[in-house]
This record gives structure tokens, C-alpha cells and sequence, in this order.
């Protein structure tokens, strides 16, 4: 059965990893103006601009925290639940994260689909609920 726990946990990935999105975007410009000679010396130089760059480190740091909770939430949680939940969810984060740093999203055709996302991760909740009703009543009849 999912647990308050397990969907929190899977809400705090999807806000760690959507609202770092439009920063981690934000913390690469520039990055286009580094160049070098060689491929090598062009990779070790933008490897360097992202690492000195606290405007995508500090993004990236958060979003690789959300990776961890993921990992963790995927040990208790059932794949099929967790996998479009905190995906679906994340897409929303990065919408209106973006949106509140000024970036367009779409109108209104983002917003129905953002409506219809809902409708989706709310009919997995239910589902993966009603399963497990279901399981605990077989298991008890046998």
C-alpha cells in the first residue's frame, strides 16, 4: 500500500528535480563563450566554468539530493507508481518554476495539459490504493 510518507517523498523529488530545472538552465549561460583549441582542453574548461559557477552548482547539488530520495522512495514504493507520479510531477514543477522566473510555457494548451497530468498521477494514486485494498481482502480470505 502507498503511504503518506512514500508520496511525499516522491513530491519532494519531483520539486527537487522541476524547480532546479529552470535554474540549472539559467546557471549555463555563458557557457557558449568558452572555447579552447582542443576538444579535450574545451570539455576541461566547461567542466570548470560549471563547477566555479554557483548559479549551476548550488541548482545541480539540490537536483542530485533529489536523485538520492529517489533511490530511496523506489526501495518502499511500488515501480509502477513512482515512475509517472514523480515524472509527471516534476514536468509541472519545471513548468511553473519557469513561469515564475519569467520563461513562457504554452498558454492555455499547457495549462489543460497540466489539468490532465493531474487527472493522470491523481488515477494512479487511486489505483495503486484500491490494489492494495484488494490484495489485503484476498489475503485475508485465504
Amino acid at each position: 500500500m502507498v503511504t503518506v510518507v512514500e508520496l511525499l517523498g516522491l513530491l519532494l523529488v519531483a520539486v527537487l528535480w522541476g524547480c532546479t530545472n529552470p535554474f540549472l538552465k539559467r546557471g549555463t549561460e555563458g557557457i557558449e563563450n568558452v572555447t579552447e583549441t582542443s576538444r579535450v582542453s574545451q570539455l576541461l574548461a566547461e567542466i570548470k566554468f560549471l563547477l566555479l559557477n554557483l548559479k549551476y552548482l548550488i541548482p545541480f547539488l539540490l537536483n542530485q539530493s533529489g536523485s538520492l530520495v529517489y533511490y530511496y522512495t523506489l526501495s518502499t514504493t511500488e515501480l509502477s507508481l513512482a515512475v509517472p507520479v514523480t515524472n509527471s510531477l516534476t514536468f509541472l514543477c519545471t513548468l511553473l518554476t519557469g513561469r515564475l522566473l519569467g520563461e513562457e510555457f504554452g498558454g492555455k494548451q499547457a495549462v489543460a495539459g497540466m489539468f490532465l497530468t493531474m487527472a493522470g498521477i491523481t488515477l494512479c494514486v487511486i489505483s495503486s490504493i484500491e490494489d492494495t485494498g484488494k490484495q489485503d481482502m484476498t489475503e485475508a480470505v485465504h
